[in-house]
């Protein structure tokens, strides 16, 4: 599979309609089976929103990768990318004895589709993952700073106060304090950034039913890679893995990916711990058997990122969101830009590295 060229133009899609029309194509070429879960809103020109499974190999086999793209809506282009070279490049007709693939296309649909990171509920799906019935973290930083990240006004008094309130807070608390605050989950400010939500929201509910409609909890071993883009050096694809310490899933996935593994919680990460990642989610269906990395692709600067994030949850708190306006434009130009940069040396990272990645997981299944 390594040695396939790259087709960045057959893999990679300039919007959600297209890119899930090219998998669908793709993934019937390759006699997968599909099955389709219907978002009930549509897209930003009307167009049909779906979550869309692929089946590729045995339907009885005890071991399954799965590659899931869209987490956080946006990023979707990136995921989507590495399953159509995947699937073009032949990797289903190459696979070891008794494992098969689950591609989830677009878990996010609604976020793919309007270029944002959150769900159609405002929610980061990847702070979603928690038991809304016991207490709900607290996240006092953002508390402290959330009509900041989220100001009323994108210019004048209000915004010069929020930026202000920003600086100091970084300056008196320092920089690894401030990114939990911001992005650590909060379950408090619906309008605001990182927003776990106030229960699951349709994109869980529908990653825990295509677990249960695909028998997952029943295999042997499932391995999940799970595709996002915005943190690390850029064009760098970091493996990163949340799996509590002294578990047989972390040691696994050490073994499987190697040094290049990173984990949060030992400080090795870009990423700092969080609240309600995706990962735990499918820990609390499939246990110790799931072993789970989300393969993070560097962007541009977490301050890009905050700055963009900002003028997005803007419009949509306090905007008016009309597609051919060329303030939503420019604003969802910036967001798409962030998360899937638009050149094909960042394109070509990408794909090589999710080539590894996904031959290292085939293998450790394989062992």
């Amino acid at each position: 599979m390594t040695s396939h060229p790259f087709d960045f133009a057959a893999c990679f899609s300039p919007d959600y309609a297209m890119a899930r029309a090219k998998f669908l194509a793709a993934s019937r070429d390759a006699n997968a089976r599909l099955k389709s879960y219907r978002n009930p809103l549509r897209g930003p020109r009307d167009e049909e929103l779906t979550t869309d499974v692929a089946w590729l190999g045995p339907p009885d086999a005890s071991k399954v990768l799965v590659l899931q793209s869209a987490t956080h809506g946006v990023e979707g282009f990136t995921g989507s990318g590495a399953m159509l070279d995947f699937l073009l490049a032949g990797g289903a007709r190459h696979l070891p004895e008794d494992v098969t693939v689950l591609m989830i296309h677009a878990i996010n649909p609604h976020g793919f589709a309007w270029l944002r990171r959150v769900t159609e509920e405002n929610v980061d799906l990847n702070r979603n993952f928690v038991d809304f019935a016991a207490p709900l973290p607290e996240n006092a930083g953002h508390d402290e700073l959330a009509d900041a990240f989220v100001p009323r006004e994108l210019s004048g008094p209000v915004f010069d106060t929020a930026e202000e309130k920003i600086t100091a807070y970084r300056a008196r608390h320092g920089e690894k304090a401030f990114q939990i605050a911001r992005g650590g989950g909060q379950y408090r400010h619906a309008h605001g950034v990182f927003f776990g939500g106030i229960g699951p929201t349709w994109a869980r509910r529908t990653l825990e039913a295509l677990i249960d409609d695909h028998e997952l909890a029943a295999r042997a071993q499932v391995a999940i890679i799970d595709f996002h883009t915005g943190l690390g050096p850029f064009g760098y694809g970091e493996p990163i893995c949340s799996h509590e310490t002294g578990t047989a899933a972390l040691e696994r996935a050490r073994r499987w990916y190697g040094d290049s593994l990173t984990e949060p919680a030992a400080g090795t990460s870009s990423s700092v711990m969080k609240f309600g990642l995706n990962e735990y989610g499918w820990m609390a269906k499939l246990g110790d058997k799931a072993t789970f990395v989300a393969l993070e692709y560097g962007t541009y600067s977490p301050e890009s990122g905050r700055l963009a994030l900002r003028e997005d949850h803007w419009l949509h708190a306090y905007g008016k969101v009309d597609w051919n306006d060329p303030e939503t434009q420019r604003i969802k130009h910036q967001v798409r830009k962030q998360y899937y940069p638009d050149s094909d040396d960042w394109r070509e990272m990408v794909l090589f590295r999710s080539r590894q990645v996904i031959r290292q997981a085939l293998a450790g299944l394989a062992s």
